[in-house]
């Protein structure tokens, strides 16, 4: 069999299963609150929201000292799963590396 009708007909099966799976899938616009009868708007209104928010910046300000939230040097921060992801890619990188300097297919002369 054609490498290309292959591939064609792969795609076209992929294009149809995500279109299928993909009505299941559609996203709404998130509202503030549970609207009711009458179209208003439920507890959370955009006041309360901004409320909210302003006092999250006050605390912030009051507590410098516990910064935003984000772990960025631990394990589950941005930097450690960086790191983390480096090593763990790195690794499979050098073994991969490694095992293509040997083996049947590499070049003569070249170890």
């Amino acid at each position: 069999m054609s490498y290309k009708i292959l591939l064609t007909a792969t795609l076209v099966a992929v294009v149809f299963t995500m279109g299928y799976y993909a009505e299941s899938a559609v996203v709404f616009a998130q509202y503030m609150g549970n609207v009711g009868g009458d179209g208003e708007t439920g507890k959370y209104t955009l006041e309360e929201a901004l409320e909210l928010q302003r006092r999250r910046i006050e605390s912030a300000e009051v507590n410098p000292a516990a910064g935003s939230g984000t772990p960025v040097l631990s394990a589950d921060g941005v930097a450690g799963a960086a790191i983390i992801t480096a090593a763990v890619f790195g690794g499979i990188s050098l073994a991969f590396f490694i095992k293509g300097r040997s083996g049947k297919y590499a070049a003569m002369g070249r170890g």
